[in-house]
């Protein structure tokens, strides 16, 4: 992957001002709860720089980077795990791609979404439509992913990952997500939160944890503002004990290269290099994850086809 630069010169000083992003874990609620912190503001810009998505684009592709480091604590060592949305709305879904080792890469469907007429609020129902959401589990050494899948009820990435959770694994969670714009349009803040029910969590408690969250709110200013993501899991949840037993710096990653690509081109059917050799040079191809093109001169895509030979 290239990371492409950002060219905002007051967004680059702002996000080097603020603490790397990363991933805190806490045991909460004496050990009945598991909450999950992640700090995400550089990440997203180096999305949307590499994507280059506009503000609406940025808004639900980031939310959807944010769940993937989010579920990262759900998988380990080099596990990971991918959120699909295939959805009829105009977005017409994502997809994110999360490792435990803290690296998150991923695109959406439609880039940009195209609308028929201007949004009048950041409800994103409008933008899913009717769909599916899948999250898929890839562990080292199993043969066979695990997959669960549910129809979207809300049109909310969080709502509808606490859904798939509560239905696919029998697990009451959490999640909240939260990206801050300033007047510029310029993402100033970004993060979320995960809270998972651990075994022999009282119903009680997930009535207080219930509550907490939803009286959550201004994360992303927070996170802009200059607060760690351990800062805001400590303070926020002071009342109920967080005890902090984990920290994963997180980034936008993909392990795409130039020479995954001419791995690629080699494998092409011989009809297919010959249409390549005779059309326009250089030859460019992007990757869908991570939205870094790779180009080949003839001479150089010349070559790799006689390697073949």
């Amino acid at each position: 992957m290239i990371s492409k630069a950002i060219e905002d010169k007051e967004l680059k000083e702002h996000i080097t001002s603020l603490p790397a992003d990363g991933r805190e874990v806490f045991l909460i609620a004496d050990g009945n709860a598991r909450l999950s912190v992640v700090s995400a503001t550089t990440m997203v810009n180096q999305m949307r720089a590499n994507h280059n998505t506009g503000m609406l684009e940025t808004y639900m592709l980031g939310q959807g980077y944010i769940a993937g480091a989010l579920l990262q604590s759900a998988v380990k060592g080099n596990d990971r795990i991918q959120i699909e949305i295939e959805c009829g709305g105009p977005v017409k879904g994502m997809s994110i791609e999360a490792w435990a080792t803290g690296a998150v890469r991923g695109y959406l469907k439609q880039n940009p979404i195209p609308l028929t007429a201007p949004l009048e609020s950041l409800d994103t129902s409008l933008i899913y439509g009717p769909g599916f959401l899948s999250v898929t589990k890839i562990l080292e050494g199993s043969r066979t992913p695990f997959t669960g899948q549910i129809m979207m009820e809300y049109g909310n990435l969080a709502n509808d990952l606490a859904l798939y959770f509560q239905e696919s694994e029998q697990t009451p969670t959490l999640f909240y997500i939260s990206i801050k714009f300033d007047n510029a349009g310029r993402v100033w803040g970004a993060g979320g939160l995960f809270i998972q029910a651990l075994p022999g969590c009282s119903e009680s408690v997930l009535e207080k944890l219930d509550e907490k969250a939803k009286s959550l709110s201004g994360m992303g200013e927070m996170l802009g503002g200059g607060m760690s993501a351990m800062d805001y899991g400590l303070s926020q949840f002071a009342s109920f004990s967080p005890e902090h037993i984990g920290h994963t710096p997180i980034g936008f990653s993909c392990p795409c290269s130039k020479e995954h690509f001419e791995s690629y081109l080699k494998t092409l059917p011989q009809s297919e290099k010959e249409a390549i050799l005779k059309g326009t040079f250089p030859l460019t191809i992007e990757c869908f994850n991570c939205g870094t093109q790779y180009s080949f001169t003839k001479e150089e895509t010349s070559e790799l086809f006689r390697e073949d030979l």
